[in-house]
Formats: C-alpha cells, structure tokens, sequence
C-alpha cells in the first residue's frame, strides 16, 4: 500500500495544488482545513495511518506551530514538512527546533516536494526499522512493530491483540517466514507477562532423545552426560511465556508429557523426585496443518485441543502483496543504514516486479532479497538488475492486490473530491475499442482514452499497475486523465 499524506492548509487553492502534487507522486492524499483536524486526523484510532504531514504553518485557529507542539506532545512518530509564504530564518529555526523534518516556500514544485517527500519516509522507515531490532533484541516487541496495513490481516491483529490481554492458550499457524515468532513476542510483550521471561524453543531442531531434558530439566547423574542439574525451559520461562515453534515436529513420548505438564501447571524433571509447579503461558506454532497430523496418527488429539484453544492463521505475502511497498521501505532503510549505503529508492518496474512475486519464503525471502540488492548494488536506485528473483520466479495473476491506489470514483463528478485529479469511469464495452463509427476512423486521441479507461477497468483502479501495463510514467498518466477529463467537459 502506498504512502499516505496528510495535507493542513487553510487556503483551499494551496491545498488543491499539493493534494494534486502528492497524487502525483505516487502517494494517497488526506486534506484537513486547520490544524486541530489535523491533529484529529493523526490521533483517529480507527483512521488511516498517516505516514507524513504537509503543515502549513500560518492557520487561524491552532496554527503550524501549536500541531507542531501537540505533535511532541502526543509522542507523534510522523515526519512533518512544514510550508508557509513567510521564509524567513526565524521561521525556519523555529519549525525545526519544534521538530519539523523539512520547509519549504510556498508555492512549493513538484520536484521539491518529491525530495521533501521521500527523504521525509525513508527517514522515517529508517527510525521505525531501528526502534523495531532495538525492541526485538530487548524483549520489548509490541503490535505497533509489526509492519502491516493489509486487511488481510486486519482480523489476525484483532484477534492476537484480545488474546494479549489473557493468558489463553495460542496456536498460531502459516508457512516459513511469515512471522509466527513475531507475533509470539508481540503478545507476550502487549500482556501482562511482559516484564518476564519470554522463552522460545524450536521443537523441530532438538533430537528426539533430549526433548525432554531441554522441555522439563533433568538432575545430575540422570544419564550419561548429565554431569549437572538443568532446570528445563518450562521452569526457565516461569511467570512468563514459553514459545514452542514447530511444536507438530515433538516426538510422541515427549507429547505425553507435555500434555500433563498443560494439565497439572507442574513438570517433573528426568531424574527427578517430585514434580515442580510453574506459571507459563503457552504460544505455540506451526508450518504445518496440525488437525491433519492428528488424522495421520503423529499429533495427539489431546495434545492438539489443548495448544488449540485460540487458533490463529498469519496469511503469507502473497495474499498480502499491499504489504510488500511498506516492507520493502523498511527493510531498505535499515540495511542502507546497517551497510552505509546511499540509495534512493527502488524503480517502479522493480516495485512492481516485487510486488507481484509468490515469496514462497514470505517476509523472510524478501529481507534476504533487498539485504542483497543492497550489497550488491552500484547505482544510486535499485532497479530490476538488482533482483535476479524477478526474472527467476512465475510472476502472480495480476488481478491481485498490487501497490494500490486508493482512488473512488464519483460517476457524478469527474475529479476525486477536494482535487484536481479526475477519476474515469470504467468501460462498458471493451470490444469496441478498434471498431470504426459510421465507417469514419476514430481519432487517435478518443482511442487513447477509452484503452486508458479500459486499463483503470481492468486493473480495478491501481494505478501503479495501468501505468506499467501501458508502458507509461505515472506522473504521464495522470496528464493524460486531466487532458481526458477537460475534453469531456468541452
């Protein structure tokens, strides 16, 4: 999903012109009249996230320099750029001293604001990115670290977020890399536990014969080898929560006991006398569909009811391609900074070759893919050179989610509302496009519009995706839907 911009100008000339600039550019837009809108606009709960904000700093009312305030105020994570006719010095220090990314002087280019724009998110992606591996290497990873805005996973989220707040059983399910141990630790680090152990176990890497060991601790002198006491990770994980990853791949007489430790809150060690009390939440996951372990006789049923008390499915990438965008800009950012690289961004055709890839490995193939286009690039933008996946996988139906355009048409106006970019109603008769009216041939011009009303049809409105199907700039597009939409009105 593309960048969204929030807009706050008084002046409803100036917003137009920079909603218009934003489209444009590629990102979605978000005007608001005044400074306590926009201030409402980025504090909505059940808004749209806003990824920077266009302020202008003179307003009645709650002028730049009071959203500016209430921005710091609310601990406010959004880039802002600021713009006004006024340039002086005072001005500008005064903006940056109270937090403002960028200035600009009104009437602000296009071209200026593209550069305001990117440097303004890819600062910002770079500062998410940094705060996200710092919260994973302490412990401290929330839902606010995962990176989504897909209504894929609208429900997931929903559903992790209720379960944070108790400490019901997990079973969290999805293929390799989509981020099962992500959400484990966001749980954990949301819910009441978080200032206590979170203990991760991968069921599938410990041979058969130490499972219970590691699980359930053993005393000295138990087996050959066991030259001390271990206390095992259930006790380890006591007060907080234990993470079984690829709990379908724990042998069957390690299932048994796992099941009687759920049932009674006590494990009793290899060797040992007495059983010993503990206080663990248990999330567990899989790549595997586990009830089908259970029919094939390798899961026990149990076993399985117990783990399975609030199932949740994490979707893969690709049936969450409106993801890839963010991800990438994120991933971009910390590896430009971990490598110190300057790179600008990736190109539109490699965004949307990226975009429309399977990703049998999901989030975790596309980290590793942009961890070496990064080293192994030489230009100053990543393009589709740099990923060598692009021409090596089956490229996805393009009916799919994409890099998406959120644009509405209105059948009654031509321009969406508050802005100068006209939205074409769809088509209603795509075989007629070559034909002939009245043996006359059509004009070049009326042929062009109806194959680019054709093409907003067929792609159902994402734009990115037109525009690289007819082998055209965006910026060139939306030219083309001003010309169409002031022939219409002619």
């Amino acid at each position: 999903m593309t960048a969204t911009i929030l807009i706050a100008d008084d002046d409803a000339v100036q917003r137009r012109l920079v909603e218009n600039m934003v489209r444009r550019s590629g990102y979605e837009a978000i005007v608001v009249e005044g400074g306590d809108a926009a201030i409402a606009a980025l504090m909505a709960a059940d808004g749209p996230v806003i990824d920077a904000l266009v302020l202008d700093l003179v307003m009645p009312g709650l002028d730049g320099m009071g959203v500016l305030a209430k921005i710091r105020e609310a601990d406010i994570n959004v880039p802002v750029i600021v713009q006004t006719a006024h340039g002086g010095i005072d001005n500008v220090v005064s903006a940056m001293r109270a937090g403002a990314h960028d200035f600009v002087i009104k009437p602000v280019g296009i071209e200026r604001l593209q550069v305001s724009l990117r440097n303004a998110l890819n600062a910002s992606a770079l500062k998410s990115e940094l705060r996200r591996v710092r919260h994973s290497r302490e412990g401290r990873l929330t839902f606010a670290d995962i990176i989504t805005r897909s209504e894929t996973m609208a429900n997931v989220m929903k559903a992790a977020k209720k379960a944070a707040s108790s400490s019901i059983p997990v079973l969290i399910e999805g293929e390799s890399g989509v981020g099962k141990e992500l959400f484990a630790r966001a749980i954990h680090g949301t819910s009441d536990r978080s200032t206590k152990p979170f203990v991760a176990v991968n069921c599938g890497a410990i041979p058969d014969n130490l499972v219970e060991s590691i699980l359930f601790g053993h005393e000295k002198g138990s087996f050959t080898g066991a030259t001390e006491r271990h206390a095992g990770k259930f006790v380890e994980a006591s007060g907080g929560t234990l993470f079984l990853d690829e709990v379908s791949e724990l042998p069957l007489t390690a299932q048994v006991k796992l099941l009687r430790a759920l049932q009674e809150g006590a494990v009793e060690a290899v060797g040992g006398r007495k059983p010993v009390k503990v206080d663990v939440r248990i999330i567990s996951a899989t790549n595997r569909r586990l009830l089908e372990r259970v029919k094939a006789g390798e899961f026990r049923e149990d076993l399985f009811y117990r783990l399975h008390v609030l199932p949740l499915t994490i979707p893969p990438l690709r049936m969450r391609r409106d993801d890839i965008p963010n991800l990438l800009r994120h991933f971009l950012a910390r590896f430009c900074a971990e490598e110190n690289r300057t790179i600008a961004g990736i190109s539109g055709e490699a965004m949307a070759g990226l975009s429309q890839l399977n990703w049998p490995g999901n989030i975790r193939q596309l980290e590793n893919a942009v961890y070496r286009a990064v080293v192994m690039s030489e230009g100053e933008q990543l393009g589709l050179a740099d990923f060598p996946l692009i021409g090596a996988q089956p490229l996805a139906e393009t009916d799919e989610p994409l890099v998406m355009d959120a644009v509405l048409p209105r059948m009654a106006h031509n321009v969406i509302p508050g802005s100068e970019v006209p939205i074409v109603p769809p088509l209603p008769d795509a075989g007629s496009l070559p034909m002939l009216a009245h043996g006359e041939m059509r004009p070049l011009e009326e042929l062009e519009a109806d194959i680019i009303r054709f093409a907003i049809s067929h792609y159902r409105g994402q734009m990115s995706e037109v525009a690289r199907r007819l082998k055209i700039g965006r910026s060139t597009l939306y030219r083309k839907l001003d010309d169409m939409a002031a022939n219409e009105e002619q």
